[in-house]
């Protein structure tokens, strides 16, 4: 038989190892960042389907007035709805017709998302997009700044409610991370002078945004 000091030894480590073991798991809905749910623009398709209701199940797509047009409801507003906001609202006013009606919303085609780009680059245009991009990316996408663009002073235009935001993008104080900065447009400047210049975050644009780049 073993000690009784070894055995009060064997017991405390497997306590110790079967503490993680028995711990609540951690929830991955809160280990990371939230996710946003889409909403819904002029131009993008979506499928709207009715649970045996082949009448009422079609494919539709988002007029520039924000509308989507369906049998017995007729124009139906879609657009700066999330698609679970949509599919809420027609089951609800499907119910005089339909009780207990079952009804998906599910987007087909993104075509909303469009951010457009003028000035100094070297491909300005009008881009559409599929996932959330940056101001870089957008960037990127145009070709890049053209050798005159001046990159202390270029703006994103946003527009809010009946006026427009005016939201500066400095190009040369942009962040890297860990508070390192990088000045881009004199080929790099010190941690200390960069601080006290200010930092630029690289942000996300928003449908309908217009960066201009003089």
């Amino acid at each position: 038989m073993k000690p009784p000091v070894l055995i009060a030894l064997y017991l405390a480590v497997a306590i110790a190892t079967a503490g993680p073991l028995l711990a609540h798991p951690q929830d991955p809905s809160k280990s990371g960042d939230q996710m946003v749910e889409y909403v819904i623009g002029p131009e993008d398709v979506l499928d709207v389907a009715v649970w045996d209701n082949l009448q009422l199940t079609r494919t539709v797509p988002v007029r520039p007035d924000g509308k989507i047009s369906l049998p017995l409801l007729n124009d139906v507003k879609a657009a700066g709805l999330t698609p679970m906001q949509l599919r809420e609202f027609l089951t609800t006013a499907l119910a005089a017709y339909i009780p207990m009606a079952t009804v998906s919303v599910i987007v087909r085609e993104v075509h909303s998302f469009k951010v457009t780009v003028i000035g100094e680059v070297k491909t300005p245009g009008r881009y559409e997009l599929k996932s959330q991009s940056t101001v870089l990316d957008v960037l990127a996408m145009a070709g890049g700044l053209t050798e005159y663009a001046d990159r202390s002073r270029i703006v994103v235009l946003r527009r809010q409610g009946t006026g427009t935001q005016q939201i500066p993008f400095a190009f040369d104080k942009l962040s890297i991370g860990n508070g390192a900065v990088r000045n881009i447009g004199n080929g790099g400047a010190r941690n200390g002078s960069a601080a006290k210049q200010g930092i630029q975050h690289n942000f996300d644009v928003e449908p309908g945004d217009i960066v201009l780049v003089p």
